[in-house]
């Protein structure tokens, strides 16, 4: 079967493009309106603000009353109303707010039309308000909001009608206070889904369990068996860990059991605290209950300091009896278990990869450090984005929003309906402490709209769609320079299984402020985690469990807010998917590794110019510089760090002018073959059949066989040097001991500075004083020595 043609991918530009938009940050001081508006392009919106009606005049008491009030507001082709209140009412109230969007030419009439309808009287107008546009006032903070007014209602023909209506309206800007409240032109039925919305992520703690022992356990038969076999078992909501297997000291009036001090539990906890740690006492052999005991979070210490761990205490273990008889339902004391329990705030929970951690800061407050400056985000636009669904018709439409993450604030931008170019331009701020730190960007389609009504209602028979993503950025803070204004336009790329695809391009324009260079530059200095990640470190596997506990946490807290912020889209952001397998990058960290140390090979080809005299005036130049560091020792330093010093400066003119994006090339995504690419995004167990996993095995075995090859090379030529000192060639161990002796008595008697120039000028001596082709004396022993591959099966 012939491979399946790969897209092509140089038609597509994943490069970083540098934008110029129109906003208020780079214009004079005395041009600026609302300093609020920095980063992005001023946007303007007529906001209509409904407060109530008063329907209840005097001179007509029988048609006050109306069944079903709502409010129509009408401005060219826009349409918006207010919920319909079901109760009978002559005095309305609704307090909602609606914005139109006046940029580029959206809002078409000049005539805002109030309209009090009744909803049972087929829409019956009550009366109505109208204000003509050039007429509205304007209203930019920091000014004062406007108050309502009361304004008489009149009929189709412009006549006064019995009522009057409080209202205000007047023209702002998406800094406006009303802003992220208001419904706006553009959102549709679905306000809950669409609005821009601010989250905080709850404060996250390590819950530590650490068992000692147990006392008074009542084990059942526990005289007829040998070794009891019991653990502990620990849940806290929907996450449970299990000790190791401990087996009790039997006594004749008790039965003490010493668990191993080193037994920990540890569990990601958040505020506020909803469920409580149940530790139950089981026997593995039968899986019988010995016991439980319930511990409320909100009693436990709480280590807020570096101090040593708390919370020692003995525990009542209590099993409800079960049966038929009169005993049935009550408590019995089963035990005491012997444990120390704490929130323990000193160290941060990780609910990001350390590569991309927002926030390194310690739970506890006492232990942050001193804020450095604020992080500016622009959110502008979006252009080019992909068709991500379909509607009505077969018609291809996308609702994109944005999702931004730093530290422990999220925000999320309006959806913008039914667009491929989205126009956000909204502004939001957070708290650096730490320059080392990265925010992340994630655009998403937005799949919830049209669904509130039936998600309320089926809440519990149907699971809300996925919101489908279009891309990240992310940008680490360290590479930008302080107090510039960085705009912009970052590709999407998308990696799936037929390839890595272009999904848009996302504006945004980030600025860094600086508070204080002096505490800036102090935080270089500072170690990166608090104290306690090194005093006392975590394992691996538990820093890897706990960030999952914590990502599960923040996806189950931040889907229950106001709108939701789904599961995958968190753990989207977040980045909490398992590491499996992958070839590609594989491929990539080796030759990141390569490139590393690349610059060994570098030198190494220099000097081998350098001794071949392919240019004797720099040869001879290299000599006499040698010359002069043998007999003046006290240059050699300073001559390697201001090297150093020169090497950085030249540097300067070739810096990078943006952050640094995600390298298609670098990430071997763009020569990725499609077996690769359906490997890296396989379940975990596989889901693909027989003869495809098998190939996929020959292959890992291959490249297994390489690395083997590889690191027994390595361990054979360090056992060459080994087998010197273990007389397995008594021949070369005592040509290794004359050559030590000889070498000993040689530098005894002549000064190190004359070896060194010896050694130098042999080193660099004309080609036709060397034999070519033939390797040194010394490679050509230690290519003889011995070594445990012949021990090898």
């Amino acid at each position: 079967m012939p491979p399946k043609e790969k897209p092509k991918e140089d038609t597509m530009d994943f490069s970083l493009k540098e934008t110029s938009p129109d906003i208020g940050g780079r214009k004079s001081l005395t041009t600026i309106s609302n300093d609020k508006l920095t980063l992005v392009e001023q946007r303007h919106f007529l906001y209509v603000r409904i407060v109530r009606a008063n329907l209840n005049p005097v001179e007509d008491p029988e048609n006050c009353f109306l069944h079903r009030p709502f409010v129509e507001l009408r401005i060219g082709c826009h349409r918006a109303a207010t919920r319909v209140l079901v109760d009978p009412t002559h005095n309305p109230e609704w307090n909602q707010v609606f914005a139109f969007a006046k940029d580029a030419g959206r809002l078409q009439g000049n005539l805002l039309e109030i309209l009090v309808k009744d909803a049972t009287s087929q829409g019956k107008i009550t009366g109505r308000v109208c204000f003509e546009t050039g007429d509205i006032p304007t209203r930019f903070p920091p000014d004062s909001p406007l108050a309502p007014q009361w304004y008489r209602l009149e009929d189709g023909n412009g006549q006064r009608v019995a009522g009057e209506l409080m209202a205000a309206v007047w023209i702002g800007n998406q800094s406006d206070d009303a802003f992220s409240v208001a419904w706006h032109s553009g959102d549709g039925d679905s306000v809950a889904h669409t609005r821009a919305k601010v989250y905080h992520s709850p404060r996250l703690w390590y819950l530590r369990i650490q068992l000692i022992g147990a006392q008074d356990l009542s084990i059942p038969d526990i005289n007829n068996r040998i070794r009891p076999e019991i653990h502990v078992k620990a849940v806290l909501g929907q996450m449970v860990l299990k000790s190791r297997i401990i087996s009790p000291v039997r006594n004749p009036t008790t039965t003490t059991t010493t668990l191993n001090p080193s037994e920990e539990l540890v569990f990601v906890a958040a505020e506020p605290f909803d469920d409580p740690l149940i530790l139950i006492v089981e026997d593995r052999a039968t899986g019988f209950n010995i016991g439980r005991s319930v511990l409320d979070l909100d009693r436990l210490e709480r280590r807020i300091l570096p101090v040593p761990a708390m919370g020692e205490k003995w525990i009542n273990i209590e099993r409800v009896e079960a049966g038929n008889d009169e005993k049935k339902g009550a408590v019995k004391l089963c035990g005491r278990l012997h444990l120390r329990v704490f929130l323990d705030g000193v160290y941060h929970v990780f609910d990001e990869p350390t590569n991309y951690c927002s926030d390194l800061r310690a739970t506890s407050p006492k232990l942050w450090p001193e804020k450095i400056g604020t992080l500016e985000l622009g959110i502008l636009k979006a252009q080019g984005l992909v068709p991500m669904k379909s509607k009505e018709g077969g018609r291809a439409s996308t609702d994109a929003y944005c999702v931004a993450k730093y530290g422990p604030k999220w925000v999320r931008t309006s959806t913008v309906l039914d667009s491929f170019a989205p126009n956000w331009n909204e502004q939001y701020s957070w708290d650096v402490y730490d320059p080392c730190t990265v925010i992340t960007i994630a655009v998403l389609d937005n799949s919830q709209l049209g669904n509130t009504n039936d998600n309320n209602k089926n809440k519990n028979k149907t699971t809300a769609p996925s919101d489908s993503r279009i891309g990240k950025v992310r940008i680490r803070l360290s590479t930008l320079e302080t107090n510039r204004i960085y705009t912009l336009s970052y590709p999407l790329i998308v990696l799936q299984p037929n390839g890595v695809r272009k999904t848009g391009e996302l504006h945004l324009a980030v600025k860094f402020n600086c508070n204080s260079v002096a505490n800036l530059l102090q935080t270089y200095t500072q170690p990166l985690f608090p104290r306690m990640h090194y005093i006392n470190p975590l394992s691996f596997y538990q820093m890897d469990g706990l960030r999952h506990q914590a990502a599960y946490i923040l996806s189950s807290r931040l889907g229950r807010a106001d709108p939701p912020l789904n599961k995958d889209v968190v753990e989207y952001v977040l980045d909490s998917v398992v590491n499996l397998w992958s070839l590609r990058k594989g491929k990539a960290n080796l030759h990141r590794f390569m490139a590393c140390f690349s610059f060994l090979s570098r030198i190494y080809r220099a000097f081998d110019w350098i001794k071949g005299w392919n240019n004797p005036s720099v040869t001879l130049s290299f000599y006499f510089l040698f010359l002069i560091l043998v007999h003046f020792p006290g240059l050699i330093l300073p001559c390697v760090f201001m090297t150093l010093f020169l090497a950085c400066v030249s540097g300067y003119p070739r810096r990078p002018r943006h952050p640094p994006h995600m390298d298609i090339r670098m990430s071997h995504a763009e020569d990725a073959g499609f077996d690769v690419l359906d490997e890296e995004f396989d379940t975990f167990p596989t889901s693909r059949q027989g003869e495809v996993v098998r190939n996929r095995y020959d292959r890992m075995r291959g490249i297994g066989g390489r690395v083997i090859l590889m690191v027994g090379d390595v361990a054979t030529q360090m056992e060459r040097v080994h087998s010197l000192f273990g007389w397995r060639d008594p021949r070369a161990t005592i040509l290794f001991l004359v050559a030590c002796l000889v070498c000993c008595t040689v530098v005894y008697i002549c000064p190190v500075r004359y070896l060194v120039v010896f050694g130098g000028s042999y080193a660099i001596r004309p080609p036709r004083m060397r034999v070519a082709a033939v390797p040194s004396l010394l490679h050509n022993f230690l290519r003889r020595l011995p070594s445990n591959a012949d021990c090898m099966l």
